[in-house]
């Protein structure tokens, strides 16, 4: 079943009399449970793409569908209560709040929703254990390494149960050792059912996804090629 449909999605951006066109007619198909690693050069239009699939931005032209909901044209409060509701994010800088335990950290997404404090507790515990930190939920941020750190990041992605974990670069300021025990821990996520979309330009990130893709110049590409822009699907 598609869990993320894009058709023609472009974006342009406009500065004076001058437009830079970032997407250039994307066609992507992401089936629940794929694990996809998009890839590309600085200037690919990798940023772009993210911030469309995790509902940070709208495209100029085309459509989105996530999880049956078409967020093509939707406000900035729509917007939010999707990225709350059906999307966890991973980013390569953790964007955890210092003065914060790791539970609290966690806790942040559902508090926003208005759960109650005793059920936001039980879950952000619950998501603190499955990423292997139920030792660490007193911990404030500057006492954790950075491992750790992305880590509570990534309970605090799944502890919304959302439709789709979307990671950007997400072991960019990390080790190698830490590196391996991210991505070990996102092929777990993947195999239990988990939706992943991972932007990257690390070979490492992108060889334990199922499918990758590449992003030239606004257009998914085979690698190398200059041909026509390819359908990106979960068959990739």
């Amino acid at each position: 079943m598609t869990l993320l449909t894009m058709r023609q999605v472009r974006k342009t951006y406009s500065t004076g009399v001058v437009s830079v066109e970032a997407l250039r007619g994307i066609d992507m198909d992401v089936e629940r449970g794929d694990y996809l690693a998009i890839m590309g050069p600085s200037g690919s239009g990798k940023s772009t793409l993210m911030h469309i699939i995790g509902c940070l931005d709208v495209p100029s032209d085309g459509s989105y569908e996530l999880d049956g909901v078409d967020v093509s044209a939707m406000d900035e409060r729509q917007l939010a209560e999707v990225r709350n509701r059906k999307i966890g994010f991973v980013f390569q800088q953790f964007n955890l709040l210092s003065a914060l335990t790791a539970l609290r950290n966690v806790e942040l997404p559902l508090l926003y929703a208005g759960m109650k404090r005793s059920e936001r507790r039980e879950r952000a515990l619950a998501a603190l254990e499955r990423v292997g930190l139920a030792d660490r939920v007193e911990h404030r941020p500057g006492e954790l390494s950075g491992g750790q750190q992305q880590r509570v990041s990534m309970a605090r992605a799944l502890v919304t149960d959302p439709a789709l974990i979307l990671a950007d670069e997400p072991t960019g300021a990390l080790d190698s050792v830490s590196t391996n025990d991210i991505l070990d821990l996102f092929q777990e996520l993947n195999e239990a059912g988990r939706t992943i979309v991972v932007i990257t330009h690390e070979d490492e990130v992108s060889k334990r996804a199922k499918h990758v893709v590449h992003l030239y110049d606004g257009q998914f590409r085979e690698a190398g090629s200059t041909a026509a822009p390819v359908l990106v699907g979960a068959a990739s």
